[in-house]
């Protein structure tokens, strides 16, 4: 991947990043996402050595892919096709977050300290695979609402719609007429599924059936 050219000038440090740049706004044919300030202030896409200010940092940038990603409804990335791309390229200051900065952020955000918000895929193999011939991560799911918390969603629209006990589909809960007004609309199968594990997991839920015709009882 090539690297986009920093803008002529000197750089200011992350630490004096100013607070009142207007926030910027991208929009497409479906939607608009107003990115925060800092997406404008040319460091943000540099992490920082300083380990305060690299808390920080990381912190801003979880918040933002989350954030970014509820809004497009983006549940996994493949970093490598994402990178050229918002929010990881501001393409008006022509700054991008580089592949090895990105891992570093994604590594964090699934651990402890960044709140499990992301989680490496692993490949068929058991492995976690990178680039050709490069062993490092490539995929990963973006936590902006984890499996546990989509659990509870699930849980309380089973309550509020009176559905305890009923047999419902996969198909029902992630793609059906009923649920169009759910946040939980058009979830990806495999976070749907991961979810409902919760739930089993609780003695909330009761998983059954042939892979592609599966069911699921909620208690």
């Amino acid at each position: 991947m090539s690297t986009l050219p920093p803008p002529e000038g000197p750089q200011t440090p992350l630490s004096q990043a100013p607070t009142a740049l207007t926030p910027t706004t991208t929009t497409s044919a479906a939607s608009t996402f107003t990115f925060p300030p800092i997406y404008a202030f040319p460091p943000f896409f540099t992490l920082q050595p300083n380990p305060t200010t690299l808390s920080s940092q990381l912190h801003s940038w979880s918040t933002l892919l989350q954030s970014h990603c509820r809004h497009t409804r983006l549940t996994t990335l493949t970093l490598i096709d994402a990178l050229p791309h918002p929010p990881f390229t501001n393409p008006t200051t022509r700054r991008s977050l580089s592949l090895a900065d990105a891992r570093t952020l994604i590594s964090w955000m699934a651990s402890p300290d960044g709140g499990h918000r992301a989680e490496w895929i692993a490949t068929s193999s058991g492995g976690k695979a990178g680039r050709a011939g490069d062993a490092a991560p490539a995929r990963c799911w973006v936590y902006w609402k984890r499996p546990e918390e989509w659990a509870a969603v699930l849980e309380e629209w089973v309550e509020r719609t009176g559905q305890r006990g009923s047999v419902i589909t996969l198909y029902e809960i992630g793609e059906s007429e009923a649920t169009r007004r759910e946040e939980f609309h058009g979830i990806d199968g495999d976070l749907l599924a991961k979810s409902l594990q919760v739930c089993v997991k609780r003695g909330k839920a009761q998983v059954f059936g042939a892979e592609g015709s599966e069911g699921v009882k909620f208690f």
